[in-house]
């Protein structure tokens, strides 16, 4: 994409405007390092488009392109220039929630996707104990319909198969519901009151869950 003027808006344009670029840059910076990482959290994009995309990232100085150590492939890193992006990617969110959050249609609510940012989410020190095992059940849904998120002190792992351990905390309610309660655009409380969402579970994971299962920093830019 060349717009031939030398604006700095429009040579900067020129470099993160092609479709996925400040999407691969936000994974990046939330520090997905490898192809399959950068897959899911962008969902429908295809290997080729991704690939092409790196390339063209790497080539304008966005990321650093490292050699996996004795494996096939590569690990992505944030450039300087890449990490200067972080306070726009966080003001174009804000922007998005204020402005075009009343777009969303219902292709957008991607289970895979919200089970990650979910994963993203958990704000393990809030939670007592050595692991705590969350149970989502999407009732909108026939398949992937039950997911689990395995908490520990270290890090917090999404399971689509049942881990056999005894479940701390059961969510259930619609993609859309879960969703809307993780944009901030209404509350745990609000979508309980409405029959929408069920929590079940020790009472002080339950009457704390807003603490420990944190909606997305966006929020605040809707308020």
């Amino acid at each position: 994409m060349k717009y031939s003027q030398f604006c700095p808006i429009a040579k900067a344009t020129e470099v993160l405007g092609d479709r996925w670029t400040f999407l691969i840059a936000r994974e990046i910076l939330m520090g997905a390092s490898r192809f399959n990482e950068l897959q899911r959290g962008l969902g429908s994009i295809s290997t080729a488009v991704l690939t092409e995309r790196l390339k063209s990232m790497a080539g304008n100085g966005l990321i650093v392109r490292r050699k996996l150590t004795g494996m096939r492939g590569y690990e992505y890193f944030p450039s300087p220039a890449c990490k200067e992006l972080l306070p726009i990617i966080v003001s174009l969110g804000g922007w998005g929630m204020r402005w075009a959050k009343d777009n969303l249609v219902d292709e957008d609510y991607d289970v895979e996707l919200l089970m990650l940012y979910l994963e993203r989410s958990v704000v393990r020190e809030m939670l007592p104990g050595p692991q705590t095992i969350l149970q989502f059940e999407f009732s909108d849904l026939k398949q992937l319909r039950l997911w689990w998120l395995i908490v520990n002190e270290h890090n917090v792992e999404v399971c689509e198969k049942n881990p056999g351990q005894d479940v701390d905390v059961y969510f259930s309610s619609t993609v859309r519901t879960m969703t809307d309660v993780w944009l901030g655009h209404r509350t745990y409380k609000d979508a309980i009151r409405a029959n929408e969402l069920t929590i079940v579970g020790d009472g002080s994971l339950t009457k704390t869950v807003s603490k420990w299962l944190a909606c997305t920093t966006f929020s605040e830019a809707a308020a």
